[in-house]
């Protein structure tokens, strides 16, 4: 990683801290992932060699850093939704301050709609960080959208492990898929999908 993502990464953390304090409203703040999930997800991107990403949540695009970032060595490329004009504005900025804009496209608009429009078997790694209340009614898309031998990411698996837990009961259930939650940053739950 380069020293110019390095610092703003190291900006964005700082910026996301102090934003996320300042501001009640769920809406204007940042919510970041923590760092140790950035590097997790890098490695998880190359040691899966995914090149079709889909991010669910950019915010101000730290953790479509951490993907881009790890995608481009692969010459692969990021996918993210962000339903908030705002926090488009501000991905975008930061993408082209990172330098690594061309692997990274934006999607504005509702995950869930935009999700029934997407092709089967389109990504090889998801990162779900949006709205937790949702993955359950988004779970036959995601599991579509997922190809075999994928992976599909989603944060907060251990700091709201109660709002979590129907939507991970759902996937374990699926037989062809194999479970884990890693006590990273604030949990993160992994689930691959069976190859054929």
């Amino acid at each position: 990683m380069n020293k110019t993502l390095q610092d703003l990464l190291a900006e964005l953390e700082q910026f996301g801290a102090a934003n996320d304090a300042a501001n009640a409203e769920r809406a204007r703040r940042m919510l970041n992932i923590t760092r140790d999930t950035g590097e997790l997800l890098a490695v998880l991107v190359r040691a899966t060699g995914a090149r079709r990403i889909l991010e669910i949540g950019t915010s101000n695009g730290y953790s479509t850093l951490w993907l881009a970032a790890a995608a481009r060595a692969l010459d692969g490329h990021v996918s993210t939704v962000e339903m908030s004009d705002y926090k488009l504005t501000l991905a975008a900025q930061n993408f082209a301050r990172a330098g690594i804009a061309d692997y990274i496209t934006q999607v504005p608009g509702d995950a869930g709609q935009l999700l029934d429009s997407m092709p089967a078997a389109s990504f090889d790694l998801v990162f779900l960080d949006s709205e937790r209340a949702e993955y359950p009614g988004w779970w036959p898309n995601l599991r579509r959208l997922l190809r075999r031998g994928g992976l599909l990411v989603v944060d907060n698996a251990l700091s709201h492990a109660a709002e979590m837990a129907p939507f991970i009961a759902l996937v374990a259930a699926d037989p062809e898929f194999t479970c884990c939650t890693v006590p990273v940053g604030n949990g993160e739950f992994l689930a691959t999908r069976a190859g054929g």
